[in-house]
């Protein structure tokens, strides 16, 4: 018998890439048990499915940053004398990056690469180890959203956040609508889907000289390049160094209301003359609005 429950969940994650560097991703998750039916004439009450397997999701995999433990790319993960895990990661073009988080912000994957296929694998085995004697299997589906527009992969994070968002790498995979004049507008679309492809979105109030100091002396980079961030949060100290080829540096926070504001105020300055509305997504099916009156 198969019990099945699509769209259980996203997750919203970050993975480092050899070839792209930062990149956030959303998946939808589907699912479905395979076995016998218990005293209740259920493989396994929707409730619980609904409950126990999205909570074990959304605990182990959603708002991490995503590591292929077995690629060459990774240089080092060592735990710090304050209990933090610090990563050093180096890309195709021989750019570095480096995160210290707690260790519950990490995945780690034993694969080359993080993919749907690599990574299902864990989610499935994790989630069978929760699962009563009567469901003998589980099937896991991730997908990405079905999006027929422009969109971009962003990472960030939210100091301020009282949950999982406050962890300095996590992403969403977000489409961008813009509308001038009640009308779609596909070249501000286009714009904000080529400004921040793969792209980590900073704060200026993050930024940490010192820590860009001592990370590139370390070995031997130019400060030119690099960006450093740290915040402290309620789960930890968290540090970022990441190449300035894949990061953008904004006057606020992250958070998509922020996103929203930031770009009405981008294409204001550029377009003053233009009624602009933008619908700016975090990940699926959420996300905030920003809109402009003229005249």
């Amino acid at each position: 018998m198969h019990l099945f429950v699509n769209d259980l969940t996203v997750i919203d994650f970050s993975y480092l890439d050899a070839k792209r560097g930062i990149v956030g991703e959303s998946w939808i998750v589907d699912v479905s048990l395979i076995g016998n039916l218990n005293d209740q004439n259920m493989v396994l009450d929707f409730g619980v499915v609904k409950s126990q397997i999205k909570r074990i999701i959304d605990s182990e995999f959603d708002h991490k940053l995503h590591i292929a433990e077995d690629s060459s790319a990774l240089i080092s993960k060592n735990i710090t004398d304050d209990d933090n895990l610090d990563v050093v990661y180096k890309t195709q073009g021989l750019e570095f990056i480096y995160m210290s988080a707690p260790p519950s912000a990490y995945c780690f994957v034993q694969d080359q690469q993080i993919c749907i296929d690599s990574v299902k694998p864990l989610i499935r085995a994790t989630i069978m180890r929760h699962m009563p004697e009567n469901v003998k299997d589980i099937q896991i589906t991730l997908r990405p959203e079905n999006i027929a527009q422009e969109y971009y992969h962003y990472s960030h994070g939210l100091k301020k956040h009282d949950g999982n968002c406050q962890r300095i790498v996590h992403g969403h995979r977000s489409k961008v609508t813009v509308m001038v004049d009640d009308e779609p507008n596909r070249d501000w679309q286009l714009y904000w889907a080529r400004r921040w492809q793969d792209i980590y979105i900073g704060s200026e109030e993050d930024l940490d000289p010192a820590l860009l100091e001592l990370f590139t002396q370390q070995h031997h980079l130019s400060a030119d390049n690099y960006y450093a961030f740290s915040y402290a949060a309620s789960q930890g100290e968290f540090r970022l160094v990441c190449p300035k080829s894949c990061a953008d540096v904004i006057d606020r926070d992250s958070t998509v209301e922020c996103l929203a504001e930031f770009m009405l105020e981008v294409m204001q300055a550029q377009k003053p003359e233009q009624n602009i509305a933008v619908l700016a997504y975090e990940g699926v099916s959420k996300g905030a609005i920003a809109q402009s009156v003229v005249g």
